[in-house]
């Protein structure tokens, strides 16, 4: 039986929330699971729109492995 691991070595998530506190909570709970991984913050690209009167808050994280 052959067993073989691949590295992850790019990873994109999407976030969305309606409030900044709820969205960077979010993120910085995947930051901790990805870095069980060996996968650090790259870039991040955030973004607001308002919809039916609310603030919506979006990201998107691009995490990429230790050199």
């Amino acid at each position: 039986m052959n067993f073989g691991l691949d590295l992850i070595k790019d990873k994109i998530e999407f976030f969305e929330a309606l409030s900044l506190e709820e969205l960077e909570k979010k993120i910085s709970q995947q930051i901790e699971n990805n870095q069980a991984l060996l996968l650090r913050v790259h870039s991040v690209s955030h973004q607001t729109a308002v919809i039916d009167g609310r603030i919506h808050y979006s990201a998107v994280v691009h995490f990429k492995a230790e050199s």
